[in-house]
């Protein structure tokens, strides 16, 4: 299922954009097999909305787009945890690049992921996604690359069901990644989307501090769920 909406209306923020896709997601509501897995660090504070809404667990989802070194916005591709790599033919048919110039984004890229895995999930071990129902949510999706490494890394673990949930997605994009996954929800899917800030009214860099604290703030929530 795609949900598509032709109101264009511009997103307050991360948070705003969370709460958006609360409702479309309620049948997973208050249940024990649903984990939501942010993708960080702009899929934190969207994530964040949507698991204290539906009760249920939070974790991370560790992608880092492969940026083509003349024009770091356009993805040639994406890494994941577990040593997932997905290509964007397109993108490097576009911009040709020598092996070396793409080792080496490769080898930056997996360092920032190391760090972030890190810094934000410190000694907690990830949770186990088999025969769960994994929700992969980020703030939009441009070319579809990160989210693509993130479902082919979340599918390795066996889910039951996997779920991509973003706020705001090019039509092209959003159509192809349906046919990826169990089911898609995307309240805003314009015809073209240039760029996923040009549909936030604050798209301000959301910070590793804010990402920490949410995650935080989330996991001691589920503490006191169990604690009950």
């Amino acid at each position: 299922m795609t949900q598509h909406s032709s109101s264009h209306s511009l997103l307050q923020d991360r948070a705003a954009a969370g709460r958006r896709l609360v409702e479309p997601l309620q049948a997973y509501a208050h249940r024990e097999d649903v984990i939501v897995l942010a993708l960080p660090r702009g899929g934190v504070p969207v994530a964040y909305e949507v698991a204290t809404a539906l009760g249920v667990h939070l974790d991370l989802m560790l992608v880092r787009k492969l940026g083509v070194p003349s024009h770091q916005e356009f993805a040639m591709g994406a890494i994941a945890s577990g040593g997932i790599q997905i290509l964007n033919d397109q993108a490097l048919l576009a911009h040709p690049i020598d092996k070396a110039a793409f080792d080496a984004v490769v080898a930056r890229e997996s360092h920032e992921l190391l760090r972030r895995e890190e810094v934000y999930r410190g000694s907690r071990e990830p949770l186990q996604l088999k025969d769960q129902t994994v929700i992969l949510i980020d703030d939009g999706l441009a070319t579809g690359a990160s989210m693509r490494a993130a479902i082919h890394a979340t599918r390795v673990h066996e889910p039951s069901r996997i779920v991509v949930a973003v706020p705001v997605a090019p039509f092209e994009t959003a159509e192809a990644l349906r046919r990826e996954v169990d089911e898609l929800i995307c309240p805003l899917i314009p015809d073209w989307l240039m760029s996923i800030g040009n549909w936030y009214m604050d798209f301000s860099q959301t910070s590793d501090r804010e990402v920490i604290d949410l995650l935080q703030r989330a996991w001691q929530r589920e503490l006191g769920v169990s604690e009950r």
